[in-house]
């Protein structure tokens, strides 16, 4: 596995969630696997789990991690194969993938989309630029599309609760936000989700069906009242339209999870990754309350990175 951008085989996911469960009772049990070798952190946007967790689990399998948030410690990259840099850029991603290759065994990249150019935004172009010159091993720590340590993590938290053998319902349902915020979190669950087996529900108002290509084989519900019957988990995320790209089109504050919604769900648990702006998208009853997997997802995340980078040290 040279890359991990995204959801590969049922096979590989299970494999991955018992090294990260291996991991979680026994951190330190490979540390011995990154000696001498160095991960590089590239944050091209801001993080707080995803940046945390990433040098957490390096530092477990004896790796040395160095982060740069390229925003602001960085030189301005220019993206675009053949510019004239005449303008506001500094350096090419050719130049600096290059040196990054050459300085770290695995580079691990987070780059937002746009939410202004879809079809740019689809082929994950940054993200791909830095594959495409580093000449190593990438890992996703979140791009346009996909988000798959958190989707890891989550997959991960799901195992840990499941009650009996049978197969959950988790439902997928869009929440309130004042911003437009991008896909990749909501694409990455539901492409995991389906990817292990779970029944998935997937809701939110009418504008804002993903694409396809991640919801394919889920259960679409605009009656989110009707879809969250029976749930076994429910994770609330934001998004942002898809056809009509970046725009908001709602926010209807009964889309807002409260206890009142969990009439005919009264076992299920809630999820989410975390940040979250209370009582907008969650209300303070839900996240503070047992049902609230929500910290133990953050938790995760750390043991998700860890099998990630523990198979490509492999």
């Amino acid at each position: 596995m040279k890359y991990f951008t995204q959801f590969e085989s049922r096979e590989l996911g299970q494999e991955l969630i018992d090294l990260a469960l291996l991991y979680k009772n026994q951190p330190r049990l490979d540390q011995a696997k990154g000696q001498g070798k160095r991960v590089g952190c590239i944050f091209l946007n801001p993080s707080l789990r995803t940046r945390v967790s990433t040098q957490i689990a390096a530092q477990n399998l004896g790796m040395e991690a160095i982060v740069l948030n390229m925003d602001k410690e960085g030189w301005a990259l220019e993206m675009q194969e053949g510019a004239i840099m005449n303008k506001g850029t500094v350096e090419h991603i050719k130049d600096a993938a290059g040196v990054l290759g050459s300085y770290f065994d695995i580079l691990a990249i987070r780059a937002f989309p746009s939410l202004t150019n879809k079809d740019e935004d689809m082929t994950d172009f940054i993200f791909g630029q830095f594959i495409k010159y580093s000449g190593i091993p990438v890992v996703s720590l979140e791009s346009a599309t996909r988000h798959p340590l958190q989707s890891l993590a989550d997959q991960i938290t799901i195992q840990e609760h499941l009650n009996g053998n049978r197969k959950p319902k988790v439902v997928l349902t869009w929440g309130p936000h004042i911003k437009a915020i991008p896909h990749a979190v909501a694409n990455s669950f539901a492409e995991w989700s389906l990817g292990m087996g779970h029944e998935l529900t997937i809701t939110h108002p009418e504008g804002y069906e993903l694409h396809e290509s991640f919801t394919k084989g889920a259960t679409i519900e605009y009656d989110q009242s009707k879809a969250l019957e029976d749930a076994d988990f429910v994770y609330v995320k934001n998004w942002s339209a898809f056809n009509d790209y970046g725009k908001i089109l709602s926010t209807d504050s009964r889309w807002m999870l409260t206890e009142d919604h969990f009439k005919k769900a009264p076992h299920g648990k809630v999820m989410h990754c975390l940040p979250v702006r209370r009582n907008l998208e969650l209300s303070d009853e839900i996240l503070d309350s047992p049902r609230s997997l929500v910290q133990k997802q953050a938790e995760n995340r750390i043991y998700a990175a860890q099998a990630v980078l523990s198979k490509i040290l492999e």
